[in-house]
């Protein structure tokens, strides 16, 4: 479906309807494996117009970004809070961050470059914060909306970039049982994972490319993963490479939430659809957003429990580490 919408978002509230239809079409671009590709050269040359224009756009106040291992749950997160009468939400802008800096795009959705997973306070340049405050400050100015919502898990290992962007940032950590996000990244991969000029896009990105410099980034740099890089360089298994994905990630969580407890809020994918109306009064007074019936209302009927998958066998390098991260998040293995 385009742009996330079912009809009754758009009977919900169908001002909302056209402002995901603008994300869409003229700021979010279309990564690798996804359809509608063909849009990429306009939108990317839209968006470098906005960052070059000196026109004033909106203040970009407080934007929310919501970040974790991706099928942990962060789509319907950011798909709920973009009912909210005062956000404009974005569904992963990639062509968004790709403009603001180059060598982000760890896909190779629109580059052949070299890319890093972590960016810091030291990639802050001021034409680079330029970029970003007018791309952003334009997106809230075309879509007459208040607060930015910007679902891309990958900013996890990017948080200090982002508050140097934006000092007063809000993050939601979206956190969910391992079994179910591994299983769902892997069905997703083998799901959709396409053949394009003699190229394999999937999960991993362009031939590889994303699971390459997760390696040597990040699985590399691990204080116990790193030991086995060489093995776990070599797993060809969706779900063993899945399971190092959502290690690797949540562990970059747990850390940032002891360095900026003030500015991350951990949210359970379980308690957001288990208890959704309890959850987003939550994440909202966290957020600073006002009472919004219509949006506790949405939420209410289209968040459900969602019964949890069977385990499966993992690889023996990471089955102990595995084990160790659900504990530390407080799930019963």
């Amino acid at each position: 479906m385009i742009a996330q919408l079912t009809p009754q978002y758009i009977r919900t509230r169908p001002k909302k309807a056209i402002s995901r239809l603008i994300s869409y079409a003229f700021f979010e671009g279309r990564p690798a494996t996804t359809k509608g590709r063909w849009m990429n050269p306009f939108v990317l040359s839209n968006l470098k117009r906005i960052s070059e224009n000196k026109k004033h756009y909106k203040k970009v106040d407080k934007p929310i970004f919501i970040l974790g291992t991706g099928r942990s749950g962060t789509t319907i997160l950011g798909l709920v809070l973009s009912m909210h009468r005062d956000i404009g939400y974005l569904n992963e802008p990639k062509a968004i961050w790709h403009l603001i800096h180059p060598q982000e795009d760890v896909i190779g959705s629109y580059t052949k470059m070299d890319a890093y997973f972590r960016l810091s306070t030291g990639d802050v340049t001021d034409e680079i914060s330029h970029r970003a405050h007018q791309l952003f400050g334009a997106y809230l100015s075309t879509t007459k909306t208040h607060r930015v919502v910007d679902k891309y898990p990958e900013l996890i290992f990017r948080i200090e970039f982002v508050r140097s962007l934006f000092a007063n940032a809000r993050f939601i950590l979206l956190v969910r049982n391992g079994w179910d996000t591994c299983h769902s990244i892997a069905t997703w991969s083998e799901r959709f994972g396409v053949t394009v000029d003699g190229e394999t896009h999937d999960w991993w990105g362009v031939d590889n490319r994303k699971w390459n410099l997760l390696v040597e980034q990040l699985v590399n740099t691990d204080e116990e993963l790193g030991r086995y890089v060489e093995e776990i360089k070599d797993f060809d298994r969706h779900i063993d490479r899945a399971s190092v994905e959502w290690v690797i990630t949540m562990r970059e969580g747990l850390k940032n939430l002891e360095k900026f407890p003030d500015c991350i809020l951990p949210v359970a994918f379980e308690d957001l659809t288990s208890d959704p109306i309890g959850t987003l009064n939550e994440i909202s007074e966290f957020c600073n957003l006002p009472m919004d019936q219509t949006f506790i209302e949405y939420a209410g009927s289209i968040l459900h429990t969602v019964p949890s998958r069977k385990t499966f066998n993992l690889h023996h390098i990471i089955e102990p580490i595995f084990y160790d991260t659900m504990k530390k998040l407080e799930y019963n293995s």
